[in-house]
């Protein structure tokens, strides 16, 4: 099996890998939650978890799901932090009572207020970043980004 570079047609190679879009997205994300990570430990909350707050904040109650989807989540590592959530008193779940199966989310008064207390750290880190890298630019990559993130496969 050849090795990339020494591939015939460099058109068949792959990009390297500081050029390459996956690994650029993969590193803009890191330096960002640099930012965003001391202040969520600080909160006694994960990444994933802060996704899941904000999202029911924002949206009220919904499937377990959507929520996934929302907060870029899998399902299994939802599933597996609803328990945390609700024994923290972070979110509140029910079924749905249409249809059993469904599991219901939204945010607890805890979580709200966790989400008060870390907005202010929060909205702090963006002004820095925006002040660093412009708010312009940051509201013209968030628009490209989402157009890209439009690209999803099926």
């Amino acid at each position: 099996m050849k090795t990339p570079a020494n591939l015939p047609d460099d058109s068949l190679a792959p990009r390297a890998t500081q050029r390459s879009l996956p690994m650029s997205l993969l590193r803009a994300r890191e330096a960002i939650m640099s930012h965003f990570r001391p202040m969520l430990d600080a909160h006694g909350v994960n990444e994933q978890q802060w996704r899941v707050i904000r999202v029911l904040a924002e949206s009220g109650q919904l499937d377990a799901s959507e929520v996934a989807e929302r907060a870029n989540i899998l399902a299994p590592s939802l599933t597996r932090m609803i328990r945390t959530m609700t024994d923290r008193g972070l979110i509140l779940k029910s079924r749905d009572e249409g249809d059993g199966r469904r599991v219901m989310l939204q945010i607890a008064p805890a979580g709200m207020d966790l989400l008060r207390r870390a907005g202010p750290d929060s909205a702090r880190i963006y002004a820095g970043l925006e002040a660093r890298f412009g708010k312009d630019r940051v509201e013209d990559l968030v628009n490209l980004l989402d157009e890209l993130s439009k690209l999803k496969a099926e």
